[in-house]
């Protein structure tokens, strides 16, 4: 009987670091190609949205707090 020369890949997932990182570099706008291709063939749409909207987030608390910082040092 002959065999279908069918290539499967294998299931490959990224880890919570690439995920974040890939985020991160993507918020910057410096995300390299090869991880863009690597996030679109391995990475679950939900996890990349539910990150971008817990750093952006952390992003807006971050900018708020320092500037609070700085303006209580000036005496404003």
């Amino acid at each position: 009987m002959k065999e279908d020369s069918v290539d499967f890949e294998e299931k490959v997932t990224i880890n919570f670091w690439q995920l974040l990182m890939s985020t991160m570099a993507a918020f910057i706008g410096v995300q390299s190609n090869a991880n863009r291709e690597r996030d679109f063939k391995h990475g679950k749409v939900s996890h990349f949205i539910a990150i971008g909207i817990l750093f952006g987030i952390t992003f807006v608390l971050a900018i708020t707090t320092l500037v609070k910082i700085v303006m209580n040092s000036l005496g404003a």
